[in-house]
């Protein structure tokens, strides 16, 4: 579980720290794609102010928000850094904790600390407190928690769900659930605002437990609260309780009720329910109905979905209905992967039917699947049928698609195999780019 919860990015007026006129090209743009960790950031920001190139605070924090959100957390600690040092930005206590919060990140809480300890008590607030603490349960240091948890609140800085739901997840974490109800307790004495990941964390901790009823008593109060909105992922996180717990009535009622509030194009939580109902062990045939009536987001651009109904049907030894659904999406148009038809070729040759499992072979490799494609099929069939000529030939296809790189690798690796070129092979070869 995710103990922090991300502080939002801060509303700065927008101010500049300018030479000459901007340019197109943006500091986003130049920062963004600098992946390697070890590379530091500081150049392009100098170099971008030497350049005579305008700096907008609000691009700065749009850029410290997005590192952080690509956990790449010491380019962006770089970046608050040297907003703070050039003055480009006067920090206040919300820069101050993002700050905070990013230097635990990549040194640690002792750091931080030395850090709290070194603001103004101006800036001592709310926000700031939060930070630390978030660095404290971020390592699970439960003494140093609750001692400034504690503080926090002689200091009334505890008066939303924040505080209390970072506590929730330092129990979480360290596997101490029964302390869970305890806080969310507290926090209805104390009237803070409950909001629904407070309610989840809880609904956890009696899963983990295994405490169906008291996550039944959760789901009724929170449906209750006129100022709570229930959405798909509490009743999904419900339901996979329930479906460990054996109670599959009840998860079935409750998918329904997540199902009912996830809007279509939602590709991932839609792929999560149709995990959920594959567990269930007879509902196989509704998700295929699922993909038949084309309910599923049009944009999926992964293959989970049909992948967990082949799973489905092979594991019930129907590899022939696992087939005709790959079949019948090819017909409508729909994009099959190799991946998928060597679900269902694998199953055929571990049931010793060959002759299908090289049909299924065939339709996966066809003349437009890429090179990894065709390895990763052929990698899903080798331990049960080997690898023959038509495989190896499907490689080179691929491989000559994408410029022919790999040839002769793969003509060493046919003759590794004891696969001996013929003239087919020879034919092939020979659709090669002279160049």
């Amino acid at each position: 579980m995710n103990v922090l919860k991300r502080f939002p990015a801060n509303l700065i007026a927008s101010r500049y720290y300018y030479t000459n006129r901007v340019k197109k090209t943006t500091l986003y743009s130049k920062i963004s794609p600098l992946g390697d960790p070890k590379s530091s950031v500081y150049p392009e920001l100098q170099n971008w102010v030497q350049c005579g190139k305008k700096v907008s605070v609000a691009e700065l924090v749009r850029i410290v928000h997005d590192l952080r959100r690509r956990k790449r957390f010491l380019h962006a600690l770089e970046v608050s850094k040297w907003m703070n040092e050039t003055g480009v930005c006067v920090f206040s206590p919300t820069e101050h904790a993002v700050h905070l919060d990013l230097i635990g990140r990549v040194y640690g809480f002792v750091t931080a600390e030395e850090y709290f300890e070194n603001l103004k008590e101006q800036y001592k607030n709310d926000k700031t407190y939060g930070a630390l603490l978030n660095c404290y349960v971020r390592q699970q240091n439960v003494e140093k928690s609750l001692l400034h948890f504690q503080k926090m609140k002689e200091m009334g800085f505890v008066s939303s769900s924040l505080t209390y739901n970072n506590i929730m997840c330092l129990y979480t974490n360290i596997g101490q659930h029964e302390k869970v109800p305890r806080v969310l307790d507290e926090m209805k004495e104390e009237n803070v605002a409950l909001d629904n990941y407070s309610f989840r964390i809880c609904i956890n901790a009696f899963g983990a437990m295994s405490d169906l009823e008291r996550i039944g008593g959760i789901l009724r109060d929170m449906e209750r609260r006129p100022d709570i909105t229930m959405d798909w992922n509490t009743y999904a996180v419900a339901a996979k309780f329930y479906i460990d717990g054996g109670d599959c009535d009840r998860a079935v009622e409750l998918l329904k009720m997540s199902e009912y509030r996830l809007e279509k194009k939602d590709g991932e939580g839609y792929n999560h329910l149709i995990t959920l109902y594959a567990r269930l062990g007879n509902k196989i045939e509704k998700l295929r109905k699922y993909l038949q009536n084309g309910n599923h987001r049009e944009t999926v651009t992964d293959f989970r979905v049909p992948n967990t109904v082949i799973r489905g049907y092979t594991g019930k030894s129907m590899e022939e209905k696992a087939e005709a659904m790959l079949e019948d999406l090819a017909r409508r148009g729909k994009a099959t992967t190799p991946e998928s038809w060597g679900l269902v070729a694998t199953a055929y040759a571990e049931k010793g039917a060959l002759e299908n499992a090289f049909k299924c072979m065939k339709t996966a490799l066809g003349d437009e699947g890429s090179l990894k494609e065709v390895e990763s099929f052929i990698a899903s069939l080798r331990n049960c049928i080997g690898v023959n000529k038509q495989m190896y030939h499907a490689l080179v296809k691929a491989d000559i698609r994408e410029g022919g790189s790999n040839i002769d690798t793969l003509l060493q690796r046919m003759k590794d195999d004891k696969i001996e070129p013929d003239e087919e092979t020879t034919v092939i070869l020979s659709t090669r780019s002279p160049c």
